[in-house]
């Protein structure tokens, strides 16, 4: 068990190409989480499209130690079409790095994020990066973000995540500058869902981190929010793959394995709390995800509209923002009318 005092849960503030995921595998790489040998570049992006596009879609956290804190990292995205994950992230973390890209700048995105991170009253560490580039300004993009932030542009770090200069600063400014998360252990369970993955051999694992309380392997869950029951079947942390513990405590970010069957039972923002002694208070700010975007899909050909259906289905058990509904036009026939989280 990791002392309350001695854990900083943060995120990482970029838009998009300015090396949010560099800095990470950096820091993965700095703190031995992750061997030297076994690295690959964006190692928190899992999926093939993050990897092909070089963006963060879905957030995967991991646990690192550095001089004997433990530094819970959730990566959030940096693309325009994914502020409300970015919004979800901040809720479960004190701190927030702001990274600027040396040759560009402060760009609109990483603006409406900051002020999200500031609304959210999280402790703000700018950091301008690529500093190793030919291009770079790194003073000027340093006055830029202390005008921004009210600060000194000499306390803004400058770094290069690719080659690893400065890294360590940032390390040393999340101990000393992002506090320590409150809460206490020994009172009933509450824990914010952030994120979840649907997993068909075990079904909902929720992404948690633990405002109050304690959460033990094998004990009864109940969503404050959706009155939803089941049990945690396993619980663990990130390393960054997934690795079972016996429980999580006040302040600590891990995974819960649950028995629910799709990611709508367990809406992002839910509180989780113990069915034996619940907690009588959610956590403020729940908001079902609501799509943006919509457009009509229609198959070829009338025989696969129930294979376009339970594709639809299938997606859906992973993609709560995700919403579609029966359409029937005269020229193009039955079809569905889908709602997304945005363009990409």
């Amino acid at each position: 068990m990791k002392h309350q005092a001695d854990i900083r849960n943060f995120c990482i503030i970029a838009h998009i190409d300015h090396g949010k995921s560099t800095l990470a595998d950096r820091m993965l790489e700095l703190t031995d989480t992750v061997q030297k040998q076994k690295m690959q570049q964006q190692l928190l992006d899992q999926m093939d499209l993050e990897r092909e596009r070089g963006i963060t879609i879905k957030l995967q956290p991991v646990s690192m130690y550095w001089h004997g804190y433990e530094l819970n990292l959730i990566d959030t995205p940096g693309h325009v079409d994914f502020s409300y994950e970015v919004a979800r992230s901040l809720a479960a973390a004190e701190g927030a790095i702001l990274v600027a890209d040396a040759t560009q700048g402060i760009e609109a995105q990483t603006l409406a994020n900051v002020y999200l991170a500031i609304e959210a009253e999280l402790e703000i560490i700018p950091v301008v990066n690529k500093i190793d580039l030919p291009a770079a300004q790194p003073d000027a993009v340093a006055g830029e973000l202390a005008n921004l932030l009210g600060g000194s542009a000499e306390d803004v770090l400058r770094i290069s995540a690719k080659t690893g200069e400065g890294v360590d600063q940032v390390l040393n400014g999340l101990i000393t500058h992002v506090p320590a998360p409150t809460g206490h252990d020994d009172t009933s369970l509450r824990g914010l869902i952030f994120d979840s993955i649907y997993d068909e051999y075990r079904g909902v694992i929720l992404y948690v981190r633990i405002i109050d309380g304690v959460l033990t392997s094998g004990s009864g869950v109940v969503l404050l929010g959706s009155g939803k029951h089941s049990e945690a079947t396993e619980i663990g942390a990130f390393y960054p793959q997934p690795v079972a513990v016996d429980a999580l405590y006040t302040g600590q970010i891990g995974y819960v394995v649950t028995r629910y069957k799709s990611v709508r039972q367990a809406q992002v923002g839910d509180t989780l709390t113990t069915a034996a002694a619940p907690a009588t208070e959610a956590l403020p700010g729940y908001k079902t995800v609501k799509p943006f975007v919509f457009a009509g899909f229609y198959p070829a050909s009338g025989e696969q509209y129930q294979q376009l259906k339970d594709a639809l289905e299938r997606l859906q058990l992973n993609d709560a923002a995700l919403q579609f509904s029966p359409e029937n036009s005269k020229i193009l026939g039955f079809g569905f009318r889908i709602g997304f989280l945005g363009l990409l």
